[in-house]
Formats: C-alpha cells, structure tokens, sequence
C-alpha cells in the first residue's frame, strides 16, 4: 500500500480511530499494530506475508534459543543468519547469480541454466536486516530476547516503516512498545510536520522530477549536451532524496501520532563537507547497520591503515549490492569506496578547510560532485548508459536543456528544484549564523501556514503519481 494512495489516507483512518482505544492495553495493542501492518504488506501480494512471518518466526526462536541455551549461541546465530540472508539471496540475487553464471556456462558450450524469474517481495532487504539486528544483539548479550511472540512482531512488521525504513532497531524499540507515550498537542502537530513535510517532498518535489529524469534514462541515445546532464543529475539526486527521506518522514510523523519516536534516517546530506560526513547524513539507520554489523565486526579503523581500507570497500560493496543486484549498483558502490579511502588516505577535505576561507564551501561543493558522478551509475539502465553519460558530462559539448523544457509543466518542475536546492542551502546557513530569537517566535507563529500551504501544494501542484523508489530495494 502505497503512502501517496486514498487507499492509504482511508486505511489510516480507520487506524486512528481505534488506536487510541486500544494502546494502553498491550497485548490487544500488539494484535492491532499486527493486523493493520499485514493488511497494509498485504494490499500489494498476500502472499509475501508468509515470508515476513517466516523471517518472525526464525528469529523469534533463535532468540528465545540463544537466552536459554547460551552455549548453542553460535548455531541458533548461524540458523538466523543462514535463513534469512538464504531468503534474501534467493528473491533478489538469485537470478543476478545466475546470469553472471551462464556467461561462463555458455563460454564453456553448455546450455545456459533457466532463471528463477521471482518476484522481488517489497521491503525484503528493510524488515531483514531489522530482524537480524534483534538476534545479533542477543548474541552479542546487548539484548534480552522478548517472550511474547506479538511483541516481537508487533516490532517487525510496525507499518509505517515496514517497507522502505527507517531500520528500527529492536535494543531501542521493544521497550516503547511496551509502554507508548502519551500523544500530547505538541507530538501530534511535530507529527503534522513531519508528515506535511514528507508529502510535499515527495508529491511536489520528487514525483515532478520523476517523468523528466525517466525519459532521460529511457532513451536509446545518451543526449549530446553536457548542461543537459549535469541538471538531470542534479535532479535525480535531489528525486531520490526527496523520495526517500519523504517515505522517512511520513513514517517518523506516523509513528510520533502513535506514540513512538523513530530515529531520524536524514539530515541534510548534500550539505556534508566530505564523503565520510555524507554517509553520516544519507540513509542513517542502514549506514549505521553496516557500520556496527559489519564495518567494525572486520575490524573497523583499529587494526592498521591497509585493513581499514579493505574492510570500508567490503563494506561498501556490500551496502551497494543491499541497493541492487546489478552492476550499477557494484560501481557505484566501488565509487563511493574509493572516494572514502582517497579522503581518508590525504584528508583533503580538512586540508581544504584550512587552506582558505571559502573552504568548507569548496569541500561541501567538491563532495557533492563526487556525490552526483556515482548518482550517474545508481539510476543508469547499464554500465555502459553511466559510462557514457558521465563522458557527456565532462565532454562539455553543449549547453541545450530543450528536452526538459518540452514538458508541459516544466515551470513547476524548476521551481520545485529550486525551491528544495535553496532550502538545502539555507539550512547550514542558519546554523553558521545561528537562530536568533525573533525567528523563532516568527517560525512559530508562521508553521501552522506553512504545514497548509505544503499541503495545498500536495493538492494541486502534484506530480504524477509513483512508487517510491526504495520499494525496489
């Protein structure tokens, strides 16, 4: 079920209308957030339900497994491990592997093997790594596993994240839904906030840019105009952005009316001053899921400089194929490992800082560039497609954008551009000069107009509807 759908506006209503009969006693709150999360899952395929309650039942056990028989802790981890990361392997990478295999099958003269051709369950990789989180915790002994089995899935399957994050971790969440906070005026009109917020990034914003960007990949031939790529990449960069960390902050302010507190998935990633600042901004709750599940399990930063390269490109291949099984996804995950390692080999971008006044604007400039030439193999149909894209770009051959300014509504695709790009500039503005106290007093005087006018805007300058884009992954 999709955010931006009646079916959803009419779906949350009647969720809101029980909810707050029904929160204060927990087992029956527990059995709802159930219900509706596998309605909500279920409205796309019902039949993917079986594999969220497979992936319940595993970890569940496995956790219950490792409390009363610590020294079997190693198997009942591996069981886990081994059975969802097995279920992972075969919707979303099965017939990538497969693929790649029959390359060297067919170079060999044998017949290639048949593809698998299944369908990719929505949000399989989000509610996989979420459910792992819980029995790794256990192993670790940072975690008591949780006795009730509706309190545990109540955790896995919570709606308003189930499919694209943020990826709630079980040691901060189990807890609040044993006990919800009390919706107070103040939760219910931050939760406005955020919801208003995460329907205008996505509705005006990400799905205005959608069919421009859309067209751009779609065409056989790449373009001959370097101004004309430079600003489509620049507009997916800020589609993705405002798709997914819209999708973030629906969630964020959903969970706030229920009385729960999600943790923040983005905070203003194109203004980092350097990769590693980036990754700190864009996508937190997975970037910190690889980093404490797999970054520092290797090994981290403490042992040497040439494993601390190794176990950040393992790292961020990983991440990269979590994205996607093809290589696109590999390259661009290759990328983003290769600036991490130059950046923390020479540390140009504290250098840069230092070396001039206008440096930190030259080092949140240069980061993003590098952040707009991976952009170019994460959305390319092939490798092939980002190869030569990213040549036109640098070829700076023309200067033409007619292909965007064809669109009928052209005018509100520039503008919403615009109007997000300044908003991102103005944000590490305002902290550098600080908030001075009338601008707090206007700001809250002026927010309920500015929640109505996102929202009027969500009404009648929408774009055409679309998937968000981190369904796919």
């Amino acid at each position: 079920m999709l955010f931006n759908s009646l079916a959803f506006i009419i779906f949350a209503f009647f969720f809101f209308v029980i909810w707050p009969l029904v929160k204060s006693r927990l087992q029956l709150s527990w059995l709802v957030l159930i219900v509706f999360s596998c309605v909500f899952y279920g409205w796309w395929n019902p039949y993917y339900l079986i594999l969220i309650f497979l992936s319940g039942f595993i970890d569940f056990f496995a956790g219950l497994g490792m409390d009363k028989h610590p020294q079997y802790r190693k198997v009942f981890l591996g069981l886990s491990l081994t059975l969802n990361l097995g279920l992972l392997f075969t919707y979303k990478y099965l017939d990538f592997f497969i693929s790649n295999a029959n390359i060297l099958v067919q170079a060999l003269g044998a017949p290639p093997l048949p593809l698998a051709h299944l369908v990719l369950p929505v949000g399989i990789s989000f509610y996989t790594f979420q459910s792992l989180s819980y029995t790794i915790d256990i192993y670790r002994g940072e975690l008591r596993p949780t006795k009730n089995f509706l309190h545990f899935f109540a955790y896995l399957s919570m709606f308003p994240q189930l499919v694209a994050g943020p990826i709630v971790r079980a040691s901060g969440f189990l807890d609040q839904l044993k006990k919800p906070l009390r919706v107070r005026t103040q939760d219910f009109w931050q939760g406005l906030r955020f919801i208003s917020k995460g329907y205008f990034k996505k509705v005006v914003i990400a799905d205005n840019l959608a069919p421009v960007v859309t067209e751009a990949f779609s065409t056989p031939t790449v373009y001959e105009s370097s101004a004309y790529w430079w600003l489509i990449i620049v507009m997916f960069s800020f589609q993705i952005y405002c798709d997914f960390s819209g999708y973030s902050d629906i969630a964020i302010g959903l969970a706030r009316w229920c009385g729960y507190r999600f943790p923040q998935n983005f905070n203003h990633p194109y203004t980092a001053l350097s990769l590693q600042h980036f990754w700190s901004r864009w996508h937190i709750s997975l970037s910190t899921w690889f980093r404490d599940y797999v970054y520092i399990p290797l090994g981290g930063s403490r042992i040497g400089p040439i494993r601390t390269v190794f176990n950040l490109w393992i790292t961020m291949l990983l991440s990269a194929l979590w994205h996607g099984a093809a290589w696109t996804f590999v390259l661009w995950g290759a990328l983003h490992a290769l600036y991490l390692t130059i950046e923390r080999l020479s540390g140009w971008p504290k250098l840069l800082r230092r070396l001039c006044g206008a440096g930190a604007l030259l080092a949140c400039l240069l980061t993003y560039l590098q952040v707009l030439i991976a952009w170019v193999f994460f959305r390319a149909e092939n490798l092939q497609q980002g190869i030569d894209i990213v040549g036109e770009m640098f070829s700076f051959s023309g200067i033409s954008i007619q292909p965007i300014l064809k669109f009928p509504n052209s005018e509100i695709i520039l503008t919403a551009l615009t109007l997000i790009s300044l908003r991102e500039i103005f944000i590490p503005l305002k902290r550098l000069a600080g908030i001075p106290s009338w601008w707090r007093v206007c700001y809250y005087y002026a927010e309920p107009a500015m929640i109505s006018l996102m929202l009027f805007s969500c009404v009648f300058f929408r774009g055409p509807g679309s998937v968000f884009i981190y369904f796919q992954f």
